[in-house]
């Protein structure tokens, strides 16, 4: 039975990564990709571009992003991968094919010119896709992807709402933001929302603060094991969260909403603030067009260290180093991330470009977006990373918090216990 099952599963597999109808010709660059709100745009480019080149590009789309992984996976191991694609998964993973030698070095090619494509591009989108020396993968240090667009996770404020609660400025400080939510609970409307029902927006929201109040020094010897999760700084950010839920600022059920749901009442102005990445642009458009709001850091706690947000490249491609295609797929992304294609897809798909040279034709809700692309940070750049299991308990334990099941020194002691039994798992791994 096992062997008929096996057997089954290869055969699926053959169909589903297989040639079925002909499939493109053999000097067709293709290219596979998760993202279901831009395929028709791809689809245009890759006709201008076959127009003023001649070399075909065809776009293949699989969506949803879970089903896209796995494809790219099940293809990797079957040595059948596109000449480019992207990996949506950890640093750690990106690694792992990099030293599989599916992805192509790019270093050389941003170097050329006096490094005029590297220089065009954001920094904090390049350096998601870099390995720098001495990272703990043991990869080669370089450049191995390109970043199509880029992103960050920061505050929207509703202007109209609050004005009508008299809140005359935007809230620098955490304090002056309790109380803007203070007064705007006296008009009947709600302060914060946000999707966090998804514990990795917990997490980021969680980590703006961290960085505020710890500085990132003290937060990556947390993650080697060299600071505790009972330390007071650790406890103020779990407390932070204590005081949001004591004043009142969040909107009810916050911890079981998806962030779909969440961005429907920040537009349709059930609520004057939310948290949310620079992609609502296009949801919120089309949720309420006339909606007014404005970008906003979230209000620091601490004057000891800069709020840092959650931001890099949005989606990134990368080319496939056993292609045929190598140096036309470089050509084609080259050509994909300059000013014209950039301006053209910023403004089709309200995404902010990786292009900075773009800047200057998007909207003024994404330039306030853009102007704080310096304060980005992002897990993926970091040299080291928390334990998973250290997270979810992290997450699991700030949502106890927000619905009054454990205090926030509970909550540390907990997530300390967690990273302690990593610590010791990893020790007798090492050994």
């Amino acid at each position: 039975m096992k062997k008929c099952c096996l057997a089954l599963l290869g055969c699926l597999l053959f169909v589903w990564l297989g040639c079925a109808g002909g499939g493109p010709k053999s000097d067709t660059l293709v290219i596979w990709h998760w993202m279901t709100d831009r395929h028709k745009v791809f689809e245009q480019l890759a006709k201008k571009y076959k127009d003023e080149t001649g070399q075909e590009v065809i776009f293949e789309l699989y969506a949803p992003s879970d089903v896209y992984s796995q494809k790219i996976i099940a293809s990797a191991q079957a040595r059948i991968l596109p000449d480019i694609f992207g990996i949506l998964d950890k640093k750690s993973v990106v690694a792992s094919f990099i030293e599989s030698g599916f992805v192509a070095d790019l270093t050389s090619e941003f170097e050329k010119d006096n490094e005029a494509w590297k220089k065009d591009l954001f920094p904090k989108a390049l350096a998601v896709n870099q390995f720098e020396e001495g990272n703990p993968y043991k990869i080669k240090p370089g450049i191995y992807g390109v970043p199509l667009d880029v992103t960050n996770i920061q505050m929207l404020y509703n202007k109209k709402l609050l004005q009508k609660a008299g809140v005359d400025r935007v809230p620098q400080t955490f304090a002056e933001f309790v109380d803007a939510t203070q007064k705007l609970k006296r008009i009947g409307v709600a302060g914060l929302v946000s999707g966090w029902g998804e514990m990795w927006m917990v997490d980021c929201f969680a980590s703006n603060y961290a960085f505020n109040i710890l500085g990132e020094e003290k937060i990556m010897q947390t993650f080697q094991g060299k600071v505790a999760y009972t330390d007071p700084d650790w406890v103020a950010v779990f407390q932070m969260f204590a005081k949001l839920r004591d004043s009142g600022v969040l909107v009810e059920g916050v911890v079981t909403k998806a962030n779909k749901y969440a961005e429907q009442d920040f537009a349709l102005e059930r609520a004057a603030f939310a948290f949310n990445g620079s992609w609502c642009v296009n949801v919120y458009q089309d949720m309420n067009p006339d909606l007014d709001y404005g970008v906003m850091l979230p209000p620091k706690m601490s004057d000891r260290n800069p709020m840092k947000i959650w931001g890099g490249a949005g989606s990134s491609f990368l080319v496939n180093n056993t292609s045929a295609h190598k140096q036309a797929a470089i050509d084609f992304l080259k050509w994909l991330t300059a000013k014209e294609q950039q301006v053209f897809l910023a403004e089709e798909t309200k995404n902010l470009p990786s292009n900075r040279n773009a800047l200057g034709s998007i909207s003024k809700i994404l330039a306030e977006f853009a102007g704080s692309m310096e304060n980005t940070t992002h897990p993926t750049i970091w040299m080291y990373n928390e334990d998973s299991l250290v997270i979810e308990a992290f997450d699991k334990g700030i949502q106890s918090i927000i619905i009054g099941e454990k205090t926030p020194e509970e909550v540390a002691k907990d997530v300390q216990a967690v990273k302690e039994r990593q610590l010791e798992r990893a020790a007798k791994h090492a050994s």
